[in-house]
């Protein structure tokens, strides 16, 4: 469905995307992983043909340059930065943008039910929480039943409850052979969603993992143990990364924080670490490796 071919996209002297080249089959569901600045952005607006770039997409065989319309008629997108009209009704906001798609008649509250916001439908955008305004754009990008889905970062502005229901909601709706293209920095993402993982780093592409590999690969290695991905505020990553170090620790920067290999019995050393040295953990999670190449992703208290 989605093929990348070569692609380039500079800004200035430096390189977004530097000869990146991508398969994804019908079906398929592929994540972009990487640290911030490692091109997952650049090449998904490039997938939807909303800047300019060197080399070739075609997106259902329509190339992105010559036919971006067409391609994008095969794509639903969900951004990272949501950007609604707050005073809009729920269910307008549904028949305005069934409307530009170039759709019928739509029944928002049957499009509504489908992501969970029934009843919800006479609510102005504005009272909904972070988590349903979520929820109605996945319902958007949905309209007309896209067999593409296009994600960035979709849940990186939602607590732990809310990623959760919504990465449930959509290991729901996308089966049936919908074609996945996501960017995401959480692991527990990538295990239910993803098929694979390609590896963006500096704007190259360095590997594509199968998913069931990519947690133990990543940063356990063939030796097993336990990893520990601690979520952690950006102006503190290089001095948690520090404080690690000095603990005997090896930790790995990660787009939202670092992730650290621990003895199983020994969890809770870097939460002491950081805790003594003043540094905020806003979430974590433990990955288990088995040895075997494949890994569990576990919410535990330390």
């Amino acid at each position: 469905m989605i093929r990348i071919e070569q692609v380039t996209k500079r800004f200035g002297r430096g390189a977004g995307v530097r000869d990146v080249c991508l398969e994804i089959g019908s079906g398929d569901s592929v994540a972009l992983w990487g640290s911030n600045g490692a091109g997952k952005t650049t090449l998904i607006r490039c997938v939807l043909g909303l800047i300019p770039f060197g080399g070739e997409i075609r997106v259902g065989g329509h190339d992105v340059r010559r036919r971006g319309k067409h391609a994008r008629m095969l794509i639903g997108y969900v951004p990272q930065e949501l950007s609604f009209y707050d005073e809009f009704r729920v269910n307008e906001a549904v028949v305005f943008f069934g409307r530009l798609k170039g759709l019928g008649a739509l029944r928002a509250d049957d499009v509504l039910g489908r992501v969970g916001l029934n009843g919800e439908g006479r609510k102005r955008i504005r009272e909904l929480s972070g988590g349903m305004k979520q929820r109605l754009a996945l319902a958007i990008a949905m309209l007309g039943d896209p067999p593409i889905l296009i994600l960035d970062e979709v849940t990186a502005s939602l607590d732990a409850c809310g990623r959760r229901e919504f990465v449930s909601l959509l290991s729901g709706l996308c089966g049936a052979g919908r074609t996945m293209l996501f960017a995401s920095h959480r692991l527990e993402e990538i295990a239910a969603l993803a098929k694979r993982v390609a590896v963006l780093e500096k704007g190259t592409l360095e590997r594509t993992v199968d998913a069931a590999d990519f947690a133990t690969g990543i940063a356990v290695g063939d030796r097993g143990g336990t990893v520990v991905h601690l979520v952690i505020p950006a102006p503190a990553r290089a001095e948690a990364m520090q404080v690690l170090r000095s603990g005997g620790l090896v930790p790995t920067l990660n787009g939202v924080g670092v992730l650290v290999r621990v003895d199983e019995n020994r969890k809770a050393i870097p939460f002491g670490l950081l805790s003594q040295a003043g540094v905020r953990v806003d979430d974590f999670e433990v990955i288990r490796g088995d040895g075997h190449g494949a890994a569990g992703v576990h919410k535990e208290t330390p």
